[in-house]
């Protein structure tokens, strides 16, 4: 929701007033937790926040202390949250200008190995099409994670890049605030390294 309201330049109340209760897990994500709304951006070491009815928050506090949740002395914790929710807008935004220009810049490799929807490039997630039979997601994830002597006597550097394959014909690319401009420089040449090797 975060990503969504910087993107499209609204409040997040915006989007939220559509949404009985709302809850948003302030530390980094886990892939495939799709019910929450995950602010991979803000660097929080934990901690999230729920908002709904009062009713509703009174009974999630309830069962929450019922399973052993919650913590004791959280203040510090909780001030790396506060400082990461005002500091929001422009964390993301800068994560969403990582990315797109991650997402230019496999579109100007141009590579037969894969291709991208600059279109669909709207927050801090890129979807890398894979082409064709013999390379899958997950061996272009390996050969991005690998580092190989032959890279370091190339390039001059050893780059590991972690993405994820999403399905058969996709890898997922997201960025987060610790990802900089210049890791996203290094992350798009050695996709254009791996394009390389591979094409040989």
């Amino acid at each position: 929701m975060m990503n969504a309201s910087v993107a499209q330049g609204v409040e997040p109340a915006q989007i939220a007033q559509h949404c009985d209760s709302l809850p948003l897990l302030l530390q980094g994500g886990v892939a495939g937790v799709t019910p929450l709304v995950v602010l991979q951006g803000l660097g929080a070491p934990c901690g999230a926040v729920l908002a709904g009815c009062t009713e509703f928050v009174t009974e999630a506090w309830r069962v929450q202390k019922l399973l052993g949740g919650g913590m004791r002395q959280a203040g510090v914790l909780a001030a790396a949250a506060c400082l990461g929710l005002q500091h929001a807008e422009a964390t993301l935004r800068r994560d969403h200008d990582n990315a797109r220009r991650f997402a230019e810049g496999i579109h100007v490799l141009d590579s037969s190995l894969w291709s991208i929807n600059l279109a669909a490039v709207e927050t801090n997630i890129v979807m890398v099409n894979v082409q064709g039979a013999w390379l899958s997601p997950a061996e272009l994830c390996e050969c991005l994670r690998a580092v190989s002597e032959e890279e370091v006597a190339e390039t001059g550097q050893a780059v590991s890049v972690l993405l994820l394959p999403w399905s058969a014909q996709t890898v997922r690319a997201v960025w987060h605030h610790n990802i900089l401009a210049h890791d996203t420089e290094l992350a798009r040449r050695k996709l254009e390294f791996v394009a390389r090797k591979c094409q040989k």
